[in-house]
C-alpha cells in the first residue's frame, strides 16, 4: 500500500493555458452521427464543450504559455527553478525528452533538472508525489510541474464511444519548500491486468507503426470506427472499475490520515465524465457545493483535468489556509489520493492560445 507523506512543500502558483478553439459538442460532427444520438451521449457524459488544439499545436505549447503567464504574474527568477518536470501522453517526440525543449524554450538555466512523466489521468497525483519527494532535498529551491495533454488529436471522430468526451489544456504549477504547508499525504495504486480498458494498442514497440495500424476499421456491432493508433476504451468496464476502487482508496487514506472527509474544504475529482463521479459523491456522501466541476466546458482532458478544475473554478476561493482532497484515475489502470494542504495560492486568470 504506497501511502507516502511530504512535510512543508506546496504548490505556491498555478497557472493554465486553453486552446481557443472551441468545440460545441451538441452540434459536433453532425456530419457523422445523426442529432438525436449526439444529444443522448452528450447529455449522459456531460460534456458541453471542450477545446481543441489546431495541427501545429502540441501539449508542450499549451504548458509553455502557462509557464510563461505564471513566471510573469509572479515575478519569479528563472535562475531559482531547478527542477522541471513535464507529464504527457501526447508529447512532442519520442525523443528527446519535451521536458529538456522546454528547458531551452523557457530559458530556464542548464542546471536545471528536467525529466518527463508518462501517466494518464491519475498522473498529476503522481507527478506531484515525485516533486514533493524531491523537493524535500534542500538542494531544490523551486519547482516547475508541467501537464499537458492534446487528446483531440489521439481519439477517432468515428467512434462515438470517445468522439465527445476529450479535450486539452495545458497546467504550470509552482512547488516551493515552506513551513506553512504542514503534512501532505498521497496514495498511489496501480492495477496492469486492466491495462487494455484504455489503450492505444499500435504505433508503440509493442506493435509498430504500419500500414495496417493507421487503417480504420469498424471494430463493433455498433459501426464505431477507428484505427490502432486512436485510442479505445472499454466504458463499462472502466466504471465498474472506478466505482469500487476510488471510493475504496478515499477511505484508506483518510483511516491512514486520521483526517475527517467531510472537513475537506474542496474535493477535486478527475473530470472522467458526469455519472462516474456524481455515483463516487453519493457513495462517499460528499457535500456536492465543495466539489468544483470543469468537465461541462473543458470535457475530460485526462491528468491536466484536476489542477485545471483548481485553476478555473477556484481562482478567487484559495486565500488563506485550504485543505483539497485530490482524486484521479484512469489508463493503465492506474488511480491516486492525496490530501494536499494548499495556503494562499496564487492562481493566473486563465490563458488562450
Amino acid at each position: 500500500m504506497a501511502i507516502l507523506k511530504f512535510d512543508n512543500v506546496g504548490i505556491t502558483a498555478l497557472s493554465a493555458c486553453v486552446p481557443k478553439n472551441v468545440i460545441d459538442n451538441y452540434h459536433y460532427d453532425l456530419d457523422i452521427w445523426p442529432e438525436e444520438e449526439v444529444k443522448k451521449v452528450v447529455d449522459k457524459v456531460g460534456v458541453v464543450e471542450r477545446r481543441f488544439a489546431d495541427s501545429k499545436t502540441c501539449a508542450s505549447d499549451l504548458c509553455f504559455a502557462a509557464a510563461e503567464k505564471l513566471i510573469a504574474d509572479n515575478q519569479i527568477d528563472k535562475s531559482e527553478i531547478d527542477l522541471l518536470v513535464f507529464l504527457s501522453q501526447t508529447p512532442d517526440y519520442r525523443m528527446p525528452a519535451t521536458s529538456i525543449l522546454l528547458q531551452n524554450r523557457l530559458g530556464l538555466p542548464m542546471s536545471t533538472m528536467a525529466f518527463d512523466i508518462q501517466l494518464g489521468c491519475s498522473g498529476f497525483i503522481n507527478a506531484l508525489s515525485i516533486v514533493y519527494a524531491m523537493m524535500q532535498n534542500n538542494g531544490f529551491r523551486k519547482a516547475l510541474l508541467l501537464d499537458g495533454e492534446t487528446r483531440s488529436k489521439v481519439y477517432s471522430r468515428k467512434d462515438r464511444r470517445e468522439a465527445f468526451i476529450f479535450g486539452d489544456a495545458g497546467v504550470a504549477a509552482l512547488i516551493e519548500r515552506d513551513e506553512k504547508f504542514g503534512e501532505s499525504h498521497f496514495s498511489l495504486n496501480s492495477d496492469g491486468s486492466r491495462g487494455d480498458l484504455i489503450m492505444i494498442p499500435g504505433g508503440g514497440y509493442r506493435n509498430m507503426s504500419s500500414i495496417e495500424t493507421l487503417q480504420e476499421k469498424v471494430v463493433d456491432e455498433y459501426g464505431n470506427i477507428r484505427s490502432d493508433e486512436q485510442g479505445s476504451m472499454k466504458g463499462a468496464d472502466v466504471f465498474n472499475f472506478v466505482i469500487v476502487e476510488v471510493p475504496k482508496d478515499i477511505k484508506r487514506l483518510i483511516a491512514a490520515t486520521g483526517e475527517d472527509i467531510h472537513q475537506m474544504d474542496y474535493y477535486i475529482f478527475h473530470q472522467a465524465n458526469a455519472f462516474i463521479n456524481n455515483h463516487i459523491a453519493k457513495k462517499l456522501k460528499l457535500d456536492k457545493e465543495r466539489i468544483p466541476w470543469t468537465i461541462q466546458k473543458y470535457g475530460n482532458t485526462s491528468s491536466v483535468s484536476v489542477p485545471l478544475t483548481i485553476a478555473s473554478e477556484l481562482k478567487d476561493k484559495m486565500q488563506g489556509e485550504k485543505k483539497l482532497m485530490l482524486s484521479a484515475f484512469g489508463v493503465g489502470m492506474a488511480w491516486a489520493t492525496a490530501i494536499v494542504p494548499f495556503v494562499d495560492c496564487r492562481i493566473s486568470e486563465i490563458v488562450e492560445i
